[in-house]
């Protein structure tokens, strides 16, 4: 039976109220303190675990490549990434965004995308010297199969220890003797073979079992051990009876007893919806914090800190009242700024661990050292839309509001190119830069694509056409090449609608504003289930071969 809990004062919890009230009295300056969320991007299905000194975050990407972003942090304000579990998945020819065909064609495997597929919900652990991760794209048959990477070092190289069955939603747990399992699904686990390549035999089984008022699934498996004793944190999307999304934790003192349960969290925050989904994870002193993320609609899924105050056993995250705060001082003061969104001069002949490429790259079709100081994006294959171009590449859009801005050289371009920069996602604002004959032209659409529903394939994309001007012809002039300069802005404070307006420049000073004035980002869990991102582009659409040089990419949050 699930109890609800009110705080109780004791000798025992004396320690958890002082550290509690710690962070209400003395905090550190308003500029110096951690402002909920404490990742206003989309950071969706964390999990947090602490090495040393370092606090290690692992998020979902999905079709984006690298996959698996390792994101560190001193202080749990100042965030960075510093790896990726994979460069590329290679299960099918849709993570090449190879395969799309029309819907009366699809035939057989490869046939599709992996938008709102690919990697999920990794779990992150570190035991016996080594960094273990376990992840399960969202697919049917072998596609879906579990990975177990591992690594040295969190920024890796990881290297592939094993495939396994598919575990949805899975967590990866050591016992205290080495013993390692799998939790995962509604309340369902299992035990691993002692080499992580196998499942024992009559392990699967309940652990628990969903109770009446639990309407939806309990996922998002996390799972920790706290001074004897075994939790596990699931999300709960239970709506009826006046309940929200909530954060619930199982317990017991043996795997093979029975769990009890407690809702740990059930907090709005922001002007948005309930929150959860997550893990808690102890500093070197033994305090703890709890890491949920929020749906904040066009920005995607953002990160929220917290408290946690154990309180009869169980780890209750937010402040006394049981909210998520909106300010907290964090762990340590003094630590360089750092962001997992940045601007880039390209001049370094490696590309940065803040972007992300849609679907696998074509390795061949790009390059940071052929004009150095320039990031050269080449057409290598003819597609019909913005949604199978390869090589497009991201970053994270962020509140509360953004700005992204990228300056391009288009004298190169062929005939039926399309280049530009978007506010990308299912639902996409777009400038693009067309050559048509002799001619430049600079469009801002809207667009929107339609996927089938099991295989992810492009069925069709609307575009609407909003604003079209005729650029100079100059800026086609290889000799002496002008750069162009696009800009697109973000805004996602509460009540003001996700908005994006766009924007260019012939001279970086004087900017004219085209197209759609605050256009409304959106969050679609059906086709990419993610927040919207820049995105940088350049496809053809009659002849493969040009090319665009992108000199700098600017942003400010």
């Amino acid at each position: 039976m699930m109890k609800r809990l009110l705080p109780s004062f004791s000798l025992f919890t004396l320690p958890f109220y002082l550290f509690t009230l710690s962070f209400y009295l003395f905090t550190s300056p308003a500029e110096a303190q951690i402002k909920n969320p404490m990742l206003w991007a989309d950071v969706p299905d964390p999990d947090v675990i602490r090495v040393g000194d370092t606090f290690y975050l692992v998020s979902t990407t999905m079709h984006l490549m690298p996959g698996g972003p390792i994101m560190a942090s001193k202080d749990l304000k100042n965030w960075e990434t510093v790896g990726y579990i994979f460069d590329r998945l290679t299960d099918s020819p849709k993570y090449d965004l190879a395969f799309s065909l029309p819907l009366d064609e699809q035939k057989g495997e490869g046939v599709g995308t992996v938008y709102g597929r690919g990697q999920w919900a990794t779990s992150l652990k570190y035991h016996n010297g080594k960094f273990w991760a376990l992840l399960a794209p969202n697919e049917a048959g072998a596609m879906g199969h579990t990975y177990i990477f591992t690594a040295e070092k969190a920024e890796g190289p990881w290297t592939i220890h094993s495939r396994l069955r598919h575990f949805h939603d899975a967590t990866l747990f050591f016992d205290d003797d080495g013993t390692p399992y799998v939790f995962f699904g509604t309340g369902e686990m299992c035990q691993l073979t002692r080499d992580l390549k196998g499942v024992v035999d009559g392990s699967l089984r309940h652990y628990f079992q969903r109770e009446d008022e639990e309407r939806g699934l309990l996922e998002g498996t996390r799972v920790i051990k706290h001074r004897g004793t075994y939790y596990a944190m699931l999300i709960s999307h239970s709506f009826g009876n006046g309940l929200h999304r909530r954060e619930v934790c199982y317990r017991t003192k043996d795997l093979n007893g029975k769990w009890e349960k407690n809702v740990i969290l059930e907090s709005d925050f922001g002007g948005f919806s309930y929150l959860a989904q997550g893990t808690i994870v102890d500093s070197e002193e033994g305090d703890w914090y709890g890491i949920m993320f929020q749906d904040r609609g066009g920005v995607g899924r953002v990160l929220t800190l917290s408290p946690v105050r154990w309180i009869d056993g169980w780890p209750m995250l937010g402040d006394e009242n049981g909210k998520v705060p909106e300010t907290m001082r964090p762990y340590r003061s003094g630590m360089p700024e750092k962001a997992i969104v940045c601007a880039d001069e390209f001049a370094s002949s490696e590309m940065g661990l803040h972007w992300q490429w849609n679907h696998n790259p074509v390795d061949e079709a790009w390059s940071l050292t052929e004009r150095p100081g320039f990031l050269r994006l080449k057409t290598s294959r003819v597609v019909p839309n913005l949604y199978l171009a390869p090589n497009t590449l991201t970053q994270r859009m962020m509140g509360p509001t953004c700005s992204g801005v990228v300056t391009l050289d288009v004298s190169h371009m062929k005939d039926g190119d399309c280049a530009g920069f978007a506010a990308f996602n299912g639902d996409s604002g777009v400038l693009t830069i067309k050559k048509e004959g002799k001619k430049l032209l600079l469009v801002m659409s809207e667009q929107k694509v339609s996927l089938t529903e099991r295989e992810k394939a492009v069925t069709k994309v609307e575009e609407t056409v909003v604003e079209t001007v005729e650029l100079p012809s100059a800026l086609l002039n290889s000799r002496t090449p002008a750069c162009l300069r696009l800009k697109i802005t973000g805004d996602f404070q509460p009540g003001h609608h996700d908005a994006a307006n766009f924007y260019y420049s012939l001279d970086g000073e004087q900017w004219t504003q085209i197209g759609t004035k605050n256009y409304r980002m959106v969050f679609d869990y059906r086709r990419f289930f993610m927040g919207t991102k820049f995105a940088i582009f350049n496809y053809a659409t009659k002849k493969k071969g040009g090319y665009v040089d992108v000199d700098e990419f600017l942003f400010n949050s």
